[in-house]
């Protein structure tokens, strides 16, 4: 995800990329607000307080995070630390976070809440992260209230729904136009075409469980979607009626396949080359042992994981 946000952040014009690292893109922006609101692939945006050198690999050596320079700018409210750790170290993450977190809280004058041994820090707090990655470390602040994946139409959730920063990758990767039709034949809780609403694109979203159903159609309140109860392998529309398709298909993973895709998983594809138009265009999350059939063009390959397992998404074109 990291080169695709880099790319988001470039094309938007939202600044300037200085650094892609493991899980983290650095980046200089004249308006911070505009870049946090305008960000749908990032799972995080914060700001920069610190980059700190010269980090080893010993405990004796996070007394460095105490490195932060003058914080007058910073919130005065209880704060929770996050940490991400790259490479072996003789600490972990959460020596990390209690060491910056304590420090944290002696300058500003402010409760720490530690996540140690997996406690959730109660609400209100400002959240706070350090990335560790060689002997390079990043203290950023959160300037809102919660993250930026948390988004506001999510209001109902099913069994595998897909994270939504994935979600409007594949959105953006798909090149919608206003006016395309878009279809997504494995819906779920409607993610996807959520991600595509402001496309002023035609969405369309099938699934044959009705509890899907329900979420999404609670999820796409105020939105212009078409919800249709049907089976994947069997799509009740019209052959090259559909310039888009955004798949994230059940292959048995988060959520079993059901109905047709259970016993024949090709007629998934089959059905999306029947409805696409010449040259319309696929998006898909497989994971690693996942492929598209060889008759489909494939464009790009963008690795990524989900819930710790290889996937890709892929980009093809279907040429009739």
């Amino acid at each position: 995800m990291e080169t695709l946000v880099a790319d988001e952040i470039r094309e938007r014009g939202l600044g300037q990329v200085d650094l892609i690292g493991h899980r983290e893109v650095h980046f200089t922006s004249s308006d911070p607000a505009a870049a946090i609101r305008a960000l749908p692939t990032a799972d995080d945006v914060l700001l920069v307080a610190a980059v700190i050198h010269g980090i080893g690999h010993t405990k004796d050596d996070l007394h460095r995070l105490t490195e932060l320079g003058d914080l007058a700018w910073a919130p005065r409210r209880p704060l929770d630390v996050s940490a991400t750790v790259v490479g072996a170290r003789r600490f972990g993450r959460y020596d990390v976070e209690d060491a910056l977190g304590a420090h944290l809280s002696r300058m500003l004058g402010v409760p720490y809440h530690s996540r140690r041994g997996g406690v959730r820090p109660p609400p209100g707090t400002t959240s706070w992260r350090v990335t560790i990655e060689g002997k390079r470390a990043t203290v950023a602040v959160r300037q809102g209230d919660r993250p930026a994946h948390r988004r506001a139409y999510k209001r109902a959730s099913v069994p595998g729904t897909l994270h939504p920063p994935v979600a409007a990758a594949m959105v953006r990767l798909a090149g919608i136009a206003p006016g395309d039709v878009v279809l997504d034949p494995c819906c779920g809780a409607g993610t996807l075409l959520m991600e595509a609403a402001t496309s002023g694109a035609g969405l369309v979203g099938v699934d044959r469980a009705p509890a899907a159903l329900g979420a999404a159609r609670l999820n796409a309140a105020g939105f212009a979607v078409s919800w249709i109860g049907a089976d994947a392998g069997r799509l009740p529309i019209r052959r090259g009626s559909v310039d888009r398709v955004l798949v994230n298909p059940p292959w048995n993973r988060q959520v079993p396949a059901h109905g047709t895709l259970a016993t024949d998983p090709a007629c998934l594809w089959s059905e999306i080359r029947r409805v696409l138009r010449p040259h319309g265009r696929l998006v898909a999350l497989l994971y690693e042992d996942d492929c598209l059939p060889e008759d489909w063009p494939v464009e790009a390959v963008y690795p990524i994981r989900i819930s710790g397992a290889k996937a890709s998404i892929v980009l093809a074109r279907y040429t009739q």
